[in-house]
């Protein structure tokens, strides 16, 4: 039988840009990712707006399911060959592409099992292809009850925050605490990877990390008034920082819990750093010019790497997990490491490594010179009673009463 093909198409972050930009240039943009697929597509194929940021596309007469396949991979290349231009800017897009197949004569349901599948492309990272599979619809139902059930969590403050301590590696004295989100979901802790990423898809991360941000401000500005100086970093999405008056936000909640700017640190991914817009790099330096500290995430994973560092305004680079838990077995790793540390040094940033879980790697990242580190070889992340109690524990460390 001759195969029938849905392609369905959602350009990654689009959602961000367009209110970067405003509707005029976003409509720009769409016209021109149209232009882009019509062209790609093979003539008999029918491409349509499917409304949104999304495009469908429809083939039929299919010798072979690869052929399909082969297409929406060609489709998500060309998306993603050259930057779009609009509003006198040039805005790199990736695109998330859901295919589903099926013999010509039961072709029901087939745009939606394509949204399905062009789901699972987006939680996965976006930038790629997923093909249909039937369990993929009960994922998506249970993604659907998630979000609601969040939404719901969110509004009833069900959230709880948790702090792990990033200590000097010279002295093991805690000298920061990043502040991670927890849901505890029918008594069972949630997966933050989880419902964080629910909560970047349907929009709820803005509301979320404002309360977020705001009650870790108010803990540590209460350690500071007990004598305690520690820092705060806080990770942040690149939906967070596209929202509207993020920068007034962020600096609103230092004033209300009377905290000193320099004690947050805004951690942000090096692929959110290097792929914003011009007005999102605008805030985060009006941020640091008041003192706030910015910080590359996982660093050592994406396309930024060594060779952006000169170019990037920070102060902080965090290394990715997966790099230290190479150290004691992969050479490659630790060469990595160290190079990392150097690097950093030399340019006058600060050096953390994250997801220290074995004494071997502490006491490498020691000898390599790192100033500071996290991970459960340090402190596991605790609540802000046990933080405190930890910070009192430390010598000359005077007891603290956070708000909790």
């Amino acid at each position: 039988l001759a195969v029938i093909g849905a392609i369905l198409i959602d350009l990654d972050g689009y959602t961000a840009v367009n209110d970067l930009i405003g509707p005029g240039g976003g409509d720009l943009l769409l016209a021109q990712a149209g232009r882009r697929l019509r062209a790609a597509a093979p003539p008999q194929a029918t491409v349509a707006r499917w409304g949104g940021d999304e495009f469908a596309i429809l083939v039929t007469d299919c010798a072979a399911a690869r052929e399909v396949v082969d297409l929406a991979e060609r489709l998500a290349a060309r998306i993603a060959a050259e930057p779009f231009i609009a509003a006198d800017r040039e805005i790199p897009l990736t695109a998330s592409v859901g295919v589903a197949l099926t013999p010509a004569s039961t072709a029901g349901h087939l745009l939606s099992n394509a949204d399905v599948a062009m789901s699972r492309a987006k939680e996965a990272g976006g930038g790629r292809v997923a093909v249909f599979a039937p369990q993929m619809h009960d994922e998506v139902l249970r993604r659907l009850e998630l979000a609601a059930e969040l939404r719901q969590a969110i509004s009833r403050r069900q959230l709880e925050i948790e702090y792990q301590p990033i200590v000097d590696l010279a002295s093991s004295r805690v000298v920061c605490v990043e502040a991670l989100l927890r849901w505890s979901r029918d008594g069972e802790p949630a997966s933050p990877q989880e419902f964080l990423r629910v909560a970047e898809d349907s929009g709820l991360i803005v509301s979320l990390g404002d309360w977020a941000l705001r009650e870790a401000c108010r803990s540590v500005a209460a350690w500071h008034a007990s004598g305690w100086q520690i820092g705060l970093s806080v990770n942040f999405s690149v939906r967070q920082l596209s929202a509207p008056g993020f920068a007034v936000s962020v600096l609103g909640a230092l004033d209300e819990a009377g905290l000193p700017p320099e004690a947050l640190t805004i951690e942000v991914t090096e692929r959110v750093l290097i792929d914003s817009a011009a007005p999102t790099i605008a805030e985060l330096a009006r941020l640091r010019d008041k003192g706030i500290k910015l910080a590359i995430d996982d660093f050592g994973t994406s396309y930024a790497s060594l060779a952006y560092l000169r170019q990037l305004a920070v102060d902080i680079i965090k290394i990715d997990p997966s790099l230290v838990a190479g150290l004691g077995s992969d050479p490659t790793a630790a060469l990595l490491t160290k190079t990392t540390v150097g690097v950093g040094h030399d340019l006058g940033i600060e050096v953390v490594a994250e997801g220290i879980e074995r004494p071997e790697q502490l006491d490498q990242l020691r000898a390599m010179g790192c100033d500071l580190g996290q991970g459960f070889a340090v402190a596991r992340p605790m609540a802000a009673r046990e933080v405190a109690a930890m910070a009192a524990a430390q010598a000359d460390a005077p007891a603290c009463s956070p708000v909790v």
